[in-house]
């Protein structure tokens, strides 16, 4: 495949959470800076794919709005990985893009980098590093390992072990390491607002 070409991979934004720390409120539908959250991500996520996705479990039709939805195939709120199998099972392209909905403003070359770290360790799977800590949710999948997701979510397997147990290669975004701030409060999203003015 040519570097990161979209046309090659279909970004999924996960928005599937319970929103606990914003008392059950659906974070990507919450407004900031005048729009929808979900639609800060997808802005940065459509130029680097050639399908969007969203994994959404409430509010279907509101998010379906902004692209495509895909639901949890377990009920219950069972995590990310939770929403990765459904999306992976779901997916139609040679790969995968996943990040959170409850960070704005991902690296513009989020797939792009993620991919040269997959091809330069032959590995299916690589996942963002953002100098201080891994971040699990910002990561490139090869398709092929939906069989792979759904047999780790039956193992109650966390996002990041999973990723270990399959050799993920590592991508570096100590350069950029604001670009993986996440809101998880109405106070992180005033700050926010408020930082971007």
């Amino acid at each position: 495949m040519h570097a990161a070409d979209p046309a090659v991979i279909t970004a999924a934004i996960l928005a599937g959470g319970a929103g606990s720390r914003l008392g059950g409120r659906d974070k990507g539908l919450q407004p900031l800076a005048g729009r929808p959250l979900i639609a800060h991500v997808l802005a940065a996520l459509r130029p680097q794919a050639g399908t969007t996705l969203i994994v959404a479990n409430r509010h279907r039709e509101r998010y379906a709005a902004f692209a495509p939805v895909v639901s949890d195939a377990v009920p219950g709120f069972r995590g990310p990985l939770a929403g990765i199998a459904a999306v992976l099972a779901a997916c139609r392209s040679d790969w995968l893009l996943t990040a959170p909905v409850d960070c704005p403003a991902p690296p513009c070359d989020l797939a792009r980098r993620l991919w040269a770290a997959a091809r330069a360790a032959g590995a299916r799977l690589a996942v963002a590093h953002d100098g201080t800590r891994p971040q699990p949710l910002f990561a490139l999948y090869a398709r092929d390992l939906a069989g792979a997701a759904a047999e780790a979510l039956a193992s109650d397997l966390p996002v990041w072990r999973w990723q270990e147990t399959l050799g993920a290669a590592v991508a570096d975004f100590a350069d950029v390491p604001a670009a993986f701030a996440n809101l998880n409060t109405a106070a992180d999203f005033r700050r926010w607002e408020q930082d971007h003015a």
